[in-house]
């Protein structure tokens, strides 16, 4: 008697098809800055196009000369952010000033024009304290170097203005290398059980500092694991300015709706390494890959679609430039002009005066006495 044919218990296959189908990327410009998706275009401006345009070239000067800097000595840690500027800059552009900003350590940009003056940048970077103190009305924490910790604060900011009855959200940021983190997982789960105003983007650039993102997950895309947590996922051409901005600014409305979070993936390319500190992109990526990369530049795109309706010209962007060039010439003076950070200062602010324990007493005392000579 012949054997009886098993059925599986799920049809695996069938289950990631499905998926797969759910999580197409969005788009709105192509490659050549032709709208594609006409039904899709944000309700923008011309004015307010062109500023996306003019801070994605800031932000790129800013690149520029921030690794010129760092090659200098004038700067310490630095992570390049050329190529995802659309990521950066029309996400933030999304969002209002009372939102509360959660970046990496490469979402420098994003903090400036949320209101970080730029010499604090500059400051951050050298590891001065007064880079990561926050003006009054900047809401925004200073970037975090834990990957992924930064998910699960989120999603704590958020409740918070949750239960406030605030009209804001939280936004955070991470790499593709971060939903491989506990806190990615715990923190939009969290926030999707509470549906807390929350929005996470996760900017994957392709490579975790030298591991592509192919073989961190199994996932076909990062969008998808939105999924497991109960909240709503979307994939973005992240190197499409307008397609980035609608899908943030619809989870904004989403989230001050008390509809909960959302977790978007921007598809980008960091064009330069992970960070100035000894990385080289070479050793892990090919030049094919990066000239496929280079002919979907995010500017290029922008330039393109914004000179075809007459609102672009070289002359405007050769503004931007000086303008940025002159920016960073004042502000890297103004950071040079910082007093310089001292020990006794950093315990001071760490640890309330009064409450020390006697080897931090013991410590402060011997730093005063060398600070003072």
């Amino acid at each position: 008697m012949a054997a009886k044919t098993k059925k599986a218990v799920v049809d695996s296959k069938k289950q990631f098809e499905a998926i797969s189908k759910q999580f197409q990327t969005f788009q709105i410009l192509n490659e050549k800055g032709e709208v594609v998706n006409e039904a899709a275009m944000p309700e923008l401006t011309d004015d307010q196009l062109k500023e996306i345009m003019r801070r994605m070239v800031y932000t790129r000067v800013l690149d520029q000369r921030s690794i010129s800097l760092n090659r200098q000595g004038r700067l310490g840690f630095y992570a390049p952010t050329a190529g995802q500027e659309a990521s950066q800059i029309a996400s933030h552009f999304a969002l209002e000033k009372e939102d509360f900003l959660l970046p990496g350590y490469r979402d420098v940009p994003q903090l400036i024009w949320h209101g970080l003056p730029l010499y604090q940048a500059f400051l951050f970077s050298r590891g001065h304290f007064h880079g990561n103190q926050m003006p009054e009305g900047v809401n925004a924490l200073s970037p975090q170097i834990i990957i992924g910790a930064q998910y699960i604060q989120a999603a704590g900011v958020a409740l918070g203005m949750k239960k406030r009855g605030k009209k804001a959200v939280a936004v955070t940021y991470t790499g593709d290398g971060g939903t491989s983190q506990g806190d990615f997982y715990e923190g939009i789960n969290f926030a999707g059980a509470f549906k807390a105003p929350a929005i996470f983007i996760v900017q994957n650039n392709r490579f975790a500092i030298s591991t592509p993102v192919e073989v961190q997950s199994a996932a076909e895309t990062l969008a998808q694991k939105a999924v497991a947590a109960g909240i709503p996922g979307v994939q973005v051409d992240g190197m499409d300015p307008l397609a980035v901005y609608a899908a943030v600014r619809e989870a904004r409305e989403r989230a001050i709706n008390g509809e909960g979070p959302t977790l978007i993936e921007t598809l980008c390319y960091r064009y330069g390494p992970h960070t100035m500190a000894g990385d080289d992109p070479t050793r892990y990526r090919s030049k094919d890959l990066d000239n496929e990369w280079e002919a979907k530049d995010p500017l290029v795109r922008f330039r393109k679609f914004l000179e075809a309706k007459g609102l672009w010209s070289e002359e405007e962007e050769s503004k931007v430039i000086e303008q940025a060039k002159e920016d960073i010439k004042e502000a890297i003076k103004k950071a040079d002009e910082t007093p310089k950070q001292k020990v006794t200062e950093l315990i001071k602010i760490m640890h309330e005066e009064g409450n020390w324990p006697y080897n931090l007493q013991e410590q402060y005392e011997i730093y005063k006495e060398k600070e003072s000579k």
